[in-house]
């Protein structure tokens, strides 16, 4: 217990790195769906098709493939480390969050095409007979349906995002789990230090839970 009361503050501090890939994979992850999701409605084939591949590929391979794919085969391409990329993608942190990034834009495009196709057609219909143009249709009755409609598979999505931060530990990022595995490699008492680090990632999921549930609601009432 005593290890563990010692090692607290280095769990807290690996917490906000944790946070910081989570935060910013979401936001760059949720203009990645939207923007792939808005594709998938297209019916041109060719970007209908360039919308569904990337999905596919993205939910089909395993976050720690995709990881290692940026993080070590992005360094092989002469290409890339001879361009100005390179500032950026030889960078642990940079390559964590454009993985997961990716993942979670791949997931939330499949979510946000899904709200799209649920709203009813007698919906827009009506802003066709008023005649509201197409961008505002889209903007002020498709977007704000849609995401009210996402909003409980998008939490879930939030919360497996959260938790697949854990993999950044594998490129050398000390985040929450990363830490945990250092201090139980020279503490040898891995028990007490998962439980205790479990318990941070069940809060921080409880906040995010309790998040969706408030803008649930606030949109209900709109």
């Amino acid at each position: 217990m005593n290890m563990l009361i010692e090692n607290i503050p280095k769990l807290f501090k690996a917490s906000i790195l944790t946070i910081e890939l989570t935060i910013f994979s979401l936001i760059i992850g949720i203009f990645i769906g939207l923007f792939f999701a808005i594709l998938r409605l297209s019916k041109n084939k060719i970007i209908f098709n360039f919308a569904y591949y990337y999905s596919f590929i993205f939910r089909g391979t395993p976050l720690l493939v995709q990881i290692f794919i940026i993080y070590f085969g992005l360094a092989q391409l002469d290409f890339i480390r001879d361009s100005f990329m390179w500032i950026v993608l030889k960078k642990p942190f940079a390559c964590a969050i454009l993985a997961f990034s990716l993942n979670t834009g791949a997931y939330t495009s499949e979510i946000f095409r899904s709200g799209f196709e649920k709203i009813d057609k007698n919906i827009l219909e009506a802003a066709k007979a008023l005649g509201i143009s197409n961008l505002n249709t889209f903007i002020k009755i498709k977007l704000p349906i849609a995401i009210r409609q996402s909003l409980p598979a998008y939490g879930n999505e939030m919360i497996l995002m959260l938790k697949g931060t854990s993999l950044a530990s594998t490129i050398t990022l000390i985040d929450l789990t990363g830490a945990a595995k250092h201090i139980i490699s020279t503490n040898f008492n891995p028990v007490e230090v998962f439980i205790f680090a479990g318990s941070i990632y069940l809060f921080f999921t409880f906040l995010i839970h309790n998040l969706i549930k408030f803008a649930e609601k606030k949109m209900s009432h709109n």
